[in-house]
């Protein structure tokens, strides 16, 4: 099991760190989100560097930009389509006052939004303003008790140490059998990882920003989505550069001998379903393959089933409370970090994880189970306390943003990128094959 690598770590005549002064008013917080971010971005470097030693080409150097970091974090609030804004939450996702406190939604994709509604006893129809009038006369742990046996996202928001995962371990990696032989690279042009194939079978941003930066890197990443529930289409233009992107059932036998197919060339896995999810499918993850997943509680016993997304956590964990405000009749009100911060840096995080874990393998074959949570990275975002809130704040710059036709998004958090190799493809529009 690994922690986040201390910049006091880094080599500096392969890494520049970023201006960190202007990195905490672009990411203003009470907390070092800053910093949080930084070690996230230099820990994905320093795997790269790695890589490239033990596959017999020279380390590169990397000079951080705290604009491109800042930007990359904020991705989606970047996101322009024709020009406009995009709004990624959802009406009923959010902060609600309750009898004796705070509850967190998030109802972002359909399905959530009905069982929301079918926990608190609305109709679908229901506005965030009947939403509210509900959950005032209920008590918080009521809603969040009624919530997660439907399968709904609410939680009550807790102070800071109500809730805290056993170990702030944010990464473990497991050795799971050895081979013989490793595959072959493969012979493609491209950047450090050609040749190495990815199935992705990750939704949101956590996973999708660790495949996202493993195809930055020339991985050929393959994005499955189920026909019945793919991601919300901005979503994934947010996240979804460098990738294909192709619909299979996996509940379906069809679907499964689809899989396993891909399975069987693939490299490396990422999921970012429940745990035991994949293994419910029935699928077969060959030896040797590199199996990455990222989920939102980590091993909490009572905590590890239930679905979770980065704002949720926050909730549960207290950062919610500590990025509070009060209000005239000072009541304090929740508030969030700057960017889902917790999102990002697990998908830093579990990216620098893979390319270990592929590092490692040139020399001595075997297969690799690689777990990081959103709530270890809490953790670890928690112990950097006391804070560093800067209220000036700061602007990025227009550099920051790359537009193709009516889309404009985030350039990548590595400022030796200019751009991803291509914009996210439409949904379910590749070939469920390999390159």
């Amino acid at each position: 099991m690994t922690r986040f690598e201390s910049p006091a770590q880094h080599d500096d005549r392969l890494l520049r760190l970023p201006d960190m002064a202007r990195l905490r008013r672009l990411l203003p917080s009470n907390l070092d989100v800053a910093g949080l971010a930084s070690r996230s971005v230099a820990d994905f470097v320093g795997a790269i560097n790695d890589y490239l030693v033990a596959a017999g080409s020279p380390p590169r150097r990397w000079s951080l930009d705290a604009d491109r970091i800042a930007g990359a974090y904020g991705c989606d609030r970047l996101l322009r389509q024709n020009g406009q804004p995009v709004q990624m939450f959802a009406e009923l996702s959010g902060f609600f006052p309750t009898r004796d406190g705070w509850i967190r939604t998030h109802a972002n994709y359909p399905h959530h939004r009905g069982r929301l509604c079918l926990a608190m006893g609305l109709d679908d129809t229901a506005t965030a303003a009947d939403f509210a009038a509900k959950v005032s006369g209920l008590d918080a742990t009521d809603v969040e008790d009624a919530a997660w046996p439907v399968g709904a996202l609410a939680v009550r928001v807790r102070e800071p140490g109500e809730w805290t995962p056993s170990e702030g371990v944010v990464v473990s990696d497991h050795l799971v059998d050895r081979r013989e032989a490793t595959r072959q690279p493969r012979d493609r042009p491209g950047g450090p990882l050609s040749g190495i194939r990815v199935l992705d079978l990750t939704r949101v941003i956590a996973g999708p920003v660790a495949t996202r930066s493993l195809a930055l890197l020339g991985a050929d990443v393959l994005r499955v989505d189920p026909p019945a529930m793919p991601e919300i289409a901005v979503q994934h233009i947010d996240t979804g550069q460098g990738k294909r992107s192709t619909f299979i059932d996996g509940k379906a036998s069809s679907g499964r001998a689809r899989l396993d197919a891909l399975l069987a060339e693939a490299d490396v896995l990422v999921s970012g379903y429940r745990p035991g999810a994949i293994e419910a499918l029935g699928l077969t993850v060959p030896p040797g393959l590199v199996h990455a997943t990222v989920n939102a509680w980590g091993e909490e016993e009572s905590w590890r089933d239930r679905r979770g997304f980065d704002s949720l956590v926050q909730a549960v964990t207290g950062i919610s409370m500590i990025e509070s405000r009060s209000t005239a009749d000072e009541r304090p009100t929740p508030g969030a970090l700057p960017v889902q911060a917790l999102d990002h840096s697990a998908g830093y995080r579990l990216a620098a994880a893979v390319v270990r874990a592929l590092t490692r393998q040139i020399e001595h074959p075997s297969g690799h189970r690689i777990s990081v949570s959103l709530a270890g990275v809490a953790a670890e975002l928690l112990e950097a306390r006391p804070g560093v809130r800067t209220t000036e704040g700061a602007a990025l710059t227009n550099a920051v943003v790359v537009t193709h036709g009516d889309v404009t998004t985030a350039r990548p958090a590595l400022a030796e990128f200019a751009d991803y190799a291509s914009i996210a493809h439409p949904l379910g529009t590749d070939s469920p094959t390999w390159v």
